[in-house]
């Protein structure tokens, strides 16, 4: 069964939508802790993991290796349900810095990646999760479509532990196109995710069986009145 994610770091849309049943995880990264204002941040993240029982991703910001390892360690001290998020730099960096937290026994997810080289290199780095922007990677001329189901494939043939989220989700649609491509996990914004349960035609058909219950009500009502005697 696919996994769903909320991209977000407001602690009312999360405990909002927790409600829902439905929410496995949750992702931040610096734009949406921006979207926060002046909150604490470690606090914040803090408080999202007592609300959610599942991975909290929460994004490393700097950009030698060391101290990528230093913030990386910082985070994961915090809670055992938080994952360090990491950057697939260009350099190399970022690998390196996956591959040591691996070794450790820190559970990471390598973020803004949009080929399907990338995900094989987080892969054998060993990332936890492995996050393919998905309206982004299109952006950039890649089928991201067929990266995840090959992706997918490849992971189940060679028994990859790394999951694949997909995130960039702009639509509903993007989410029914992540899901029927095989994605592990689809990490989405509130405002999308709130979209889903509705549809026109659902709507439409409750109004309809709630009119018809009540003229049932007021037949059965009116049948049960006493003849009237002269």
């Amino acid at each position: 069964m696919v996994q769903i994610f909320l991209d977000t770091a407001s602690l009312k849309e999360i405990e909002d939508i927790s409600t829902w049943g439905i929410i496995d995880g949750v992702t931040t990264n610096q734009k949406i802790f921006l979207a926060e204002g002046g909150v604490d941040f470690k606090k914040r993240v803090l408080d999202i993991c007592n609300v959610i029982d599942g991975p909290i991703s929460v994004e490393t910001t700097q950009t030698s290796v060391s101290e990528l390892l230093d913030e990386a360690r910082e985070y994961a001290s915090w809670h055992k349900n938080i994952v360090v998020k990491v950057a697939m730099y260009g350099n190399g960096n970022g690998l390196k810095v996956v591959s040591q937290l691996a070794r450790e026994g820190i559970k990471t997810n390598m973020t803004v990646m949009m080929t399907f080289n990338q995900l094989v290199l987080a892969t054998k780095a060993g990332a936890t999760f492995v996050s393919l922007f998905y309206n982004r990677s299109k952006e950039a001329g890649e089928n991201a479509d067929q990266i995840i189901k090959n992706y997918v494939s490849l992971a189940r043939e060679n028994g990859y532990k790394s999951r694949l989220i997909v995130g960039s989700i702009r639509t509903p649609e993007d989410v029914a196109t992540a899901i029927s491509a095989g994605a592990h996990i689809l990490t989405i914004p509130t405002k999308i995710l709130a979209q889903m349960p509705f549809s026109k035609r659902t709507e439409e058909t409750i109004a309809e069986f709630d009119k018809a219950w009540q003229d049932f009500l007021s037949l059965r009502k009116a049948e049960a009145k006493p003849p009237v005697t002269r």
